[in-house]
């Protein structure tokens, strides 16, 4: 299975990318199924039911999300009912939604699970202590296992990793928007790398207009954050699952456009 994970998309530029890209992509990498974190996708804060649909119009199967999940309310309307959409799995289990969902791609079972870091981050429970109980609950599953890791510290998602490794088939780390150099398959074959990046506005910081936070690191003090223009950019990684449910390759994509 080729698995297609496009790193954190942000405002209407990423969307835009998403939308001019992502059809050839699938046809000439050959995915089988995309996912993509959507926890910046309106507006740079959350996801609305409008971005949602153009998204999945286009060949997203998946939407992952992160800290900034609550940031746009139109997602209490659809989250509850809608499959194509992981919160954190350690999140507290009052919030909507599901921390994980099941797919049938072709003759195989995927599960796409996702969890937030502690490190710098808002408080939730223990990603590691989580992630030991959803294994537990699907100890019977004869499934491919794919997490996204929104995390802050690079050495807290490097540590999942190996806490994981010969447990899932895959996982990615998202939330700094910087796409590292670092894929890999781990020793017991669990496909790697700390993050995928962002999609959306090349020249900016984190996909927030450069002005505004070169202002807040000068003063102290800033503007509300406005999603940038210009250029776009498009981050995201393809891994390669075996029959064995065991990764054997991760292959980084980090390409831009000019703006139309």
């Amino acid at each position: 299975m080729r698995i297609l994970f496009i790193g954190d998309i942000v405002g209407a530029a990423g969307r835009r990318i998403v939308l001019n890209e992502l059809p050839r992509l699938l046809d000439e990498e050959r995915i089988d199924f995309t996912i993509a974190n959507g926890e910046n996708v309106t507006n740079g804060n959350g996801i609305n039911r409008q971005s949602f649909d153009e998204l999945v119009a286009c060949g997203v199967d998946c939407f992952t999300m992160g800290n900034h999940i609550w940031d746009n309310k139109d997602i209490y309307r659809f989250i509850e009912h809608e499959p194509r959409l992981v919160r954190p799995a350690n999140f507290h289990p009052s919030r909507p939604g599901s921390g994980w969902q099941k797919f049938q791609v072709g003759e195989e079972q995927l599960i796409v699970t996702n969890l937030v870091g502690r490190v710098y981050m808002p408080p939730v429970d223990c990603p590691f202590a989580a992630m030991d109980r959803l294994l537990e609950e699907w100890r019977q599953e004869q499934a491919i296992i794919f997490l996204d890791f929104h995390a802050e510290a690079t050495s807290e998602k490097m540590a999942m990793g190996w806490h994981l490794d010969g447990r899932i088939s895959a996982m990615v780390g998202t939330h700094t928007h910087i796409q590292t150099n670092d894929a890999r398959v781990l020793p017991r074959g669990c496909g790697y790398l700390t993050d995928a990046g962002m999609t959306g506005p090349r020249d900016s910081v984190l996909g927030v207009e450069k002005e505004i936070i070169l202002e807040r690191f000068r003063t102290g003090y800033s503007p509300r954050f406005q999603t940038a223009s210009g250029d776009l950019q498009f981050n995201a990684a393809i891994y390669e699952i075996g029959k064995d449910r065991r990764c054997t390759q991760v292959q980084t994509l980090n390409f831009w456009q000019p703006s139309l």
